[in-house]
């Protein structure tokens, strides 16, 4: 028999070696090469190439096919992320910090979808069943019909789930997964990609929904290759600050449904509640207005979003001054300085630059700049701006402002909640909302001129 072949891969970019080495010269990460045994060649008789295979059926793709059936769990945060409801055979991955509440939002889920008739099997490998039964009971699921194991060995898990073929098994965490027919240590990257291929499999063979917990690194990506993520179905990180009690569940990749929805969630003492309307609840603790603050009318997957912005410039006692960002893209904050210098004429030398969203929610969308830059003119001139409005739009880099996507479901979120006015790019589709004035702006210059009397 020919001797098996030996690759050496990437587990970051993919990229392939005939030996392995420490560093991945394609993408530069240190530690993630790891073996790879390819097929055995055999003799003629057993090759790949020489054994024929069952023959697919073809579809064009004018084939109809009727969506797939959804379970809800009645958590109404918990389904709009999900796209509606948990699809049968399929593979979420749910990451998050360390303590932030990962498994109390899963073992509500749990006790959810059991209530509702869906039977359901509870895994843990890093807590004892006591543990489990602890936090149930402060949850009020001490009657919730789930069953409960605690236990790190991947052979006996999926024995067990191949004999009580539940309709939603949950893995809290993959990183504690134990495959004995890999040689490393359980968290590696070998026994995370084969936890997770094995687990992802019987969910697709047997048709049980699987949700697997995974770890965050520093920084904030799930921990383990990103293979992971390509293998399951679903990726949901749960978000939050620690000094906050709201906490983010917000879909990145969702084969079922829409991306970048997201689901907020209020942490008390008796678990996570659902928050229905999270302007609302983002924008409570604002007052009066004050230099700085201003309010972006955001947009989070499909849903409208309401957040305070705040910002914060004083004088740098360091030759280096301070830019400090919580909650949004910290190049993207020293793109803005840029333009305000370059295409305004306003400097930032000198000064410290305090860039804060309210309430624990992390903005990626573009369309957040002119709030940036209106909060920061707001903070270096002392002036605030008025309480009742909004801004959004998409600063370019010769200082345009380019329109933002969904206007009009902005400006209705905002006039729900009591905003008369709103500054926003000209151009894009007209859109009228009765009670909101809306005040168009051309470029960052007319914006500075007309808002702050200075251009």
């Amino acid at each position: 028999m020919a001797k098996a072949t030996t690759t050496f891969s990437c587990t970051k970019c993919a990229a392939t070696y005939p030996k392995w080495s420490g560093r991945c010269d394609n993408c530069g990460e240190w530690n993630s090469i790891i073996e790879d045994k390819g097929l055995s060649a055999g003799p003629p008789s057993k090759s790949l190439g020489n054994k024929r295979g069952n023959a697919m059926t073809l579809s064009d793709l004018s084939s109809h096919e009727d969506p797939p059936p959804r379970t809800e769990s009645g958590l109404a945060e918990l389904d709009r992320v999900l796209g509606g409801g948990l699809v049968p055979a399929s593979a979420i991955l749910v990451g998050g910090d360390p303590g932030i509440g990962k498994s109390t939002l899963l073992l509500q889920a749990a006790g959810a979808f059991a209530n509702r008739g869906l039977s359901t099997v509870y895994i843990s490998g890093e807590e004892a069943s006591a543990q489990v039964r602890m936090r149930a009971q402060r949850l009020g699921l001490s009657d919730a019909p789930v069953r409960l194991a605690a236990e790190t060995n991947l052979r006996d898990i999926l024995t067990t789930l191949e004999a009580e073929r539940p309709q939603l098994a949950i893995i809290d965490s993959i990183q504690t997964m134990w495959a004995d027919n890999v040689d490393s240590a359980p968290g590696s990257v070998s026994q995370v990609r084969a936890a997770a291929h094995e687990l992802t499999s019987f969910a697709k063979r047997r048709g049980t929904s699987v949700i697997l917990v995974g770890h965050v690194t520093k920084d904030g990506q799930i921990a383990g290759p990103r293979v992971v993520e390509h293998m399951v179905d679903t990726v949901l990180y749960f978000e939050g600050e620690r000094g906050h009690q709201f906490r983010i569940l917000r879909s990145v990749k969702n084969r079922f449904g829409p991306a970048d929805e997201i689901g907020v969630f209020e942490m008390t003492g008796r678990g996570l509640a659902e928050v229905s309307n999270p302007s609302a609840l983002f924008l409570s603790e604002r007052g009066e207005p004050s230099a700085g603050s201003v309010v972006f009318a955001g947009v989070e997957g499909t849903r409208p979003v309401l957040v305070e912005l705040q910002a914060l410039v004083a004088p740098s006692p360091h030759s280096q001054p301070r830019r400090a960002v919580v909650g949004w893209d910290s190049s993207r904050l020293a793109m803005i300085l840029a333009v305000l210098e370059a295409r305004c004429g306003i400097p930032f030398a000198g000064l410290d630059v305090y860039l804060n969203v309210a309430g624990g929610m992390k903005i990626s969308e573009p369309a957040a700049d002119l709030a940036v830059a209106a909060a920061l003119l707001s903070a270096r001139e002392d002036v605030a701006l008025p309480a009742e409005t909004v801004v959004f739009g998409e600063l370019s880099l010769s200082g345009a402002l380019r329109p933002a996507t969904q206007t009009e479901n902005r400006l209705k979120e905002a006039q729900k909640l009591g905003f008369t006015s709103a500054i926003a790019p000209k151009g894009g589709k007209p859109v009228g909302v009765d009670g909101i004035t809306l005040r168009p702006m051309g470029d960052l210059t007319g914006f500075v001129g007309e808002i702050f009397g200075a251009g």
